[in-house]
């Protein structure tokens, strides 16, 4: 793989090809290299599997689990869970994020009422906490200490409508956590169903590869804004052409002549 990136990167004329390189050696330092001597021991069917976390008091060693599905903690050491949601599992994948878009949309709408309504004078101002928070257990008790006022009172629709708020994030929040924990069981059960030859391409291509290919993408990124901060600085340096600049040391010699004549100097 080295030899063959020196090779590919040879011609390039801004790109320098041992750059390249250094991403491979990086890459080998920081995680193929585990995967690979985790191959070797293990096999690729073996390696894959996912295994409970290492957790040791006594060590003070606690592994952080890739994926926790109600009381189990799994850690995946060849095959992020990612790498399977991604290939098997993209419609799962694209309902859950539109999931999450409506979940933000409801957190934002919450947020923009509250801030609107909050504060010194504002229909919310007796729904607040002592932190000057508005939670929804402070308006639900809110409402019940208006219970016996008028239905149509600013407040009273105020505190109706930032419930109804409330209760939208609560159910938006509660919808993506089950479609997570739906995707992630599914994901967990997959890992048992991969064949060798998936397990390679997922690690070969989907892990190695695409990550030596973004690290490259970020070499090329770096090099193209340091292209184009000189450029700018050139292009600052130089905006003012030669006979402007000459024009302005005129104008400015003329000005101070005319202030030195004035004090009597005479050049």
């Amino acid at each position: 793989m080295s030899e063959d990136l020196l090779t590919r990167f040879a011609d390039l004329p801004l790109l320098n090809r041992y750059d390249v390189y250094q991403c491979l050696i990086n890459y080998w330092d920081e995680t193929m290299q585990d995967d690979v001597y985790l191959i070797a021991a293990d096999g690729w069917v073996e390696a894959a599997k996912p295994r409970g976390i290492i957790e040791d008091k006594a060590k003070k060693i606690k592994e952080t689990p890739d994926l926790t599905i109600k009381r189990g903690k799994y850690k995946m050491d060849l095959i992020p869970p990612a790498l399977i949601a991604t290939r098997y599992f993209a419609a799962e994948q694209v309902a859950l994020e539109g999931l999450r878009m409506e979940q933000e949309d409801a957190a934002r709408a919450l947020e923009e009422f509250i801030e609107e309504h909050i504060g010194e004078g504002g229909l919310l101002e007796d729904a607040a906490n002592d932190k000057g928070t508005v939670t929804k257990i402070g308006v639900v008790n809110r409402l019940k200490a208006m219970r016996d006022e008028l239905e149509g009172d600013r407040e009273h629709a105020a505190l109706k409508h930032c419930l109804a708020l409330f209760q939208a994030k609560s159910k938006s929040d509660k919808a993506v956590r089950d479609a997570q924990a739906e995707l992630d069981a599914q994901v967990l059960a997959h890992y048992a169903a991969l064949s060798q030859d998936e397990i390679k391409t997922l690690v070969i291509e989907d892990k190695w590869f695409a990550n030596i290919q973004d690290m490259i993408d970020s070499e090329v990124q770096r090099l193209t804004q340091q292209l184009a901060g000189r450029v700018k600085e050139l292009e600052e340096r130089y905006a003012q052409t030669l006979p402007a600049l000459e024009q302005e040391v005129a104008t400015f010699g003329e000005k101070v002549a005319g202030h030195l004549e004035k004090m009597g100097v005479t050049l």
